[in-house]
């Protein structure tokens, strides 16, 4: 199919008008910041519904539109175990890790670490979270969704299209810092959904519903929960494996968790929190399900992913094309935006500051922009290599397994043990370490085990570390640990604040209706 023929120059404006309009916001955001708080954190003043947005939106690039379809088409419902475990995940975060991020006042999550250990753990965990987001999270956004707009647009050629989105994107970031991100996350988060609305309803109208897929797919097709002999999607591995890559993602990751640290009060960060796995159950509902229809409307489509792009240009009218394809780059950006800013947060905060720490906050602001700028450069140029390194394009896509073990360790070992100390963490890191290069050296050994069991046992072993590590060293008194350390004193005086809420307003009642609805899917399917 020829998709840019199908395109009428009513939906090249909208598209065109949405670009613009973006990065207008972006520039209008940047004349209102004066500091590096307002710059890399909104001001600490983002509420629940821009947060749960944002966090929404970021998590949704262009390509997991397409992947997401595509399972739904061709691999079956499983996929979404990734988006219901996300929602524990991001109870999980509200309850025992959001209050300490906040009542700390961090710019970035690492530095979480340096307060509980040292500044050599926070450097590590920086580190590693810098280099996965230029280089697989940026880099695969860019690349994988570049593959996708040139579909759409062949006379141009891969490397311009990577770097106009990157330019686009780069510019309102720039300029507008987090404030930016946040609030094009929003447009876009809402666009993105509507469209998919737009796009379920009328699959689901033109194929006949669930009654005619049925008649022509496997039962089993539908099923979220595989058995633990799937090769893809072992049952076992949701806990071992999907469970803490996810903690690493919502929990620790500052492309994430940006957002949450920006919120204007706790009971922001946790509502936002709550509304995006809110948002993450209707994936289901609004991206998985039009690919399941697209059995009857597309029995020989080949190439799956082709396929919702042959989706949005043969079931949308002009105009609603326009609007639907505008949300499509939406994501893509989305995910591109929040990417550089946190990055940018990442080195000025955590590295340049502890350079030069007698710089100015609005110093530290104009540095901030000038290295959003140069890793856009890097990850624009780096993009569109990756389709010369295949193989190691497929080890990259298993390195949140290889590398995130040992901070998710330092993260949940040093939140929950008063015991562990910076010797412990050393252990941890050397020891973790290890194993990621051996799982990289060994990756194509037919003996070695399934990645997302591979995780726990690097996360077991991790922790294990740092709790024998930490038997031999010296400890932080318990004042230095007072709003660093979990303990069920801090849960006991959140539930009298929250016992004068109403129900509604009570986050747990809320994560509790989260886990209901996750229940009855599963049940259904």
């Amino acid at each position: 199919m020829d998709f840019y023929d199908k395109l009428t120059g009513l939906d090249i404006s909208i598209i065109i008008g949405y670009l613009i309009f973006v990065v207008l916001l972006g520039l209008y955001f940047g004349t209102k910041h004066k500091n590096a708080e307002d710059y890399f954190l909104a001001g600490r003043n983002l509420t629940w519904p821009l947060i749960g947005f944002s966090l929404f939106a970021s998590n949704m690039s262009s390509n997991s539109l397409v992947g997401l379809t595509g399972a739904g088409y061709a691999a079956g419902f499983s996929v979404f175990s990734y988006e219901w475990m996300a929602v524990l995940v991001l109870i999980l975060f509200a309850v025992f890790f959001l209050p300490f991020y906040l009542k700390n006042k961090l710019f970035t999550v690492p530095e979480f670490l340096e307060k509980r250990f040292n500044y050599f753990t926070r450097a590590y965990a920086s580190g590693i979270s810098i280099i996965l987001n230029i280089f697989v999270d940026i880099a695969a956004t860019l690349y994988a969704g570049g593959i996708l707009i040139q579909m759409v647009f062949p006379q141009y050629p891969l490397w311009q299209i990577i770097a106009f989105l990157s330019v686009v994107a780069g510019l309102y970031t720039i300029s507008g810092g987090l404030s930016a991100v946040v609030y094009t996350d929003a447009i876009q988060a809402v666009v993105l959904i509507l469209g998919s609305i737009f796009i379920t309803y009328i699959a689901w109208d033109k194929s006949g519903g669930f009654e005619a897929v049925m008649e022509i797919t496997d039962p089993s097709h539908f099923n979220i929960i595989k058995p633990a002999t799937d090769e893809e999607l072992p049952w076992p591995g949701l806990f071992t494996g999907v469970l803490l890559l996810g903690f690493y993602f919502w929990g620790t990751n500052q492309f994430i968790t940006q957002r949450t640290l920006a919120a204007k009060s706790k009971s922001e960060g946790q509502w936002g929190a709550m509304f995006a796995g809110f948002l993450k159950l209707s994936i289901l509902f609004i991206m998985i399900f039009p690919g399941a229809f697209a059995i009857v409307l597309y029995p020989d489509i080949g190439d799956v992913d082709k396929l919702y792009p042959t989706m949005l240009f043969d079931l949308l009218p002009t105009g609603l094309l326009g609007i639907v394809l505008a949300g499509f780059i939406a994501a893509l950006m989305s995910s591109i935006d929040s990417g550089l800013n946190s990055v940018s947060t990442l080195v000025t905060m955590d590295f340049y500051q502890k350079i030069h720490p007698n710089k100015s906050t609005k110093e530290l602001m104009k540095v901030g922009r000038w290295v959003t700028l140069v890793i856009m450069i890097v990850a624009t140029a780096w993009a569109p290599q990756i389709v010369h390194f295949e193989k190691l394009w497929d080890y990259l896509q298993q390195a949140l397994s290889w590398f995130c073990p040992p901070v998710l360790a330092l993260f949940v070992v040093g939140l929950f043990w008063k015991g562990a100390n910076t010797r412990g963490a050393l252990w941890c890191i050397i020891i973790g370490t290890i194993i990621s290069v051996i799982s990289i050296v060994f990756n194509s050994a037919d003996w070695k085990p399934h990645f997302l069991y591979m995780t726990g046992i690097h996360f077991a072993i991790c922790c294990f570390a740092i709790i024998v590590g930490s038997l031999s060293g010296i400890g932080k008194s318990d004042i230095e640990l007072k709003d660093l350390v979990w303990s069920p004193a801090e849960y006991h005086a959140e539930t009298t604040v929250l016992k004068e809420l109403p129900w509604y307003k009570n986050y747990r009642y809320q994560g509790l209706i989260l886990i209901a609805i996750v229940i009855l899917i599963l049940l259904a399917y």
